[in-house]
């Protein structure tokens, strides 16, 4: 064992950042063995561990599908989430409306 009242504030500080990097490495490695045993189990049983966890696995939002184009430039679309683009607010506001701006399918 190291004499810890020997070493220098520089080598102090460095035996706690490895210190801390093997406690991190550590627990990372039990969480991944308890999920695998978690799993195994939960195999066993029939079941996948998302499902007994209530996870819908691979639900994921679809891509979303542009809806309104500015009239100054048909490229520049939004498919009505989020936020208004500019040129959206700016089109109502010049009396435009949403029906104007829809593109046409």
């Amino acid at each position: 064992m190291a004499d810890l009242n020997a070493m220098s504030l520089a080598d102090l500080k460095a035996l706690q950042k490895d210190v801390t990097r093997a406690i991190d490495s550590f627990e990372k490695r039990r969480k991944a063995e308890a999920v695998s045993a978690l799993e195994t189990a939960a195999k066993e049983m029939g079941f996948s561990l998302a499902e007994l966890m209530g996870q819908q696995p691979g639900r994921q939002r679809s891509a979303a599908v542009p809806k309104y184009a500015n009239p100054a430039d048909p490229s520049d679309t939004w498919s009505g989430r989020g936020r208004q683009p500019h040129w959206f607010r700016d089109a109502l506001t010049a009396g435009r409306s949403e029906a104007d701006l829809l593109i046409n399918t």
